[in-house]
């Protein structure tokens, strides 16, 4: 069992009978009666996000989830297909599925895959991938002396904001959980 004590930015609940993520929450002590715990919850079956105030030191049951590295490998209409790197199975998911996730990852790339009571639910990339930068503005002598950025279109199409001596054919190394440039790949 859960707890509201136990809240945090990740963890997941079963709320309503659909398995949640805690995308935010907020203890708030009222001025008389006990506390209360504000939320923000994503649905990990519709990817919904929806509030809701809990009684502080209220119970929740933790989804019988399970996570499975599954590799990419292809597209083809709305249908994106993964291998399952043990039974050779192939799953397909639609792109409401991936959600974002779909702009950070590449053909043969290895993700993790969760499935609630049997059934895929959503894809997990790897926390940084490495991508080649498709387009992007050329460089101009002095540009670095500002310290700004410019967009660079990536090669999965995910934008980012990258520094300006980056050119197209770079491989840049790209944190998934805030889609922000970490460092150009010797």
């Amino acid at each position: 069992m859960i707890t509201t004590g136990d809240f945090r930015k990740g963890k997941k609940i079963e709320y309503k009978g659909d398995p949640c993520e805690i995308v935010d929450f907020q203890h708030v002590k009222m001025g008389r009666g006990g506390a209360v715990v504000r939320t923000k919850l994503k649905s990990l079956r519709s990817g919904n996000v929806l509030e809701d105030t809990f009684r502080s030191g209220e119970k929740f049951e933790a989804p019988s989830l399970e996570e499975k590295d599954m590799q990419y490998l292809y597209e083809q209409d709305d249908l994106h297909y993964f291998m399952d790197m043990e039974s050779y199975e192939q799953i397909p998911l639609t792109s409401a599925q991936l959600d974002d996730t779909k702009k950070f990852i590449k053909e043969n790339m290895i993700v993790k895959i969760l499935y609630y009571k049997g059934a895929p639910m959503s894809v997990e990339p790897p926390m940084f991938v490495e991508l080649a930068v498709a387009e992007t503005e050329p460089a101009y002598k002095g540009d670095t002396a500002s310290g700004g950025s410019k967009p660079a279109t990536l090669e999965t199409g995910a934008v980012v904001k990258v520094p300006f001596h980056i050119q197209v054919g770079d491989v840049l190394k790209i944190d998934t959980r805030t889609s922000a440039y970490i460092e150009k790949v010797k």
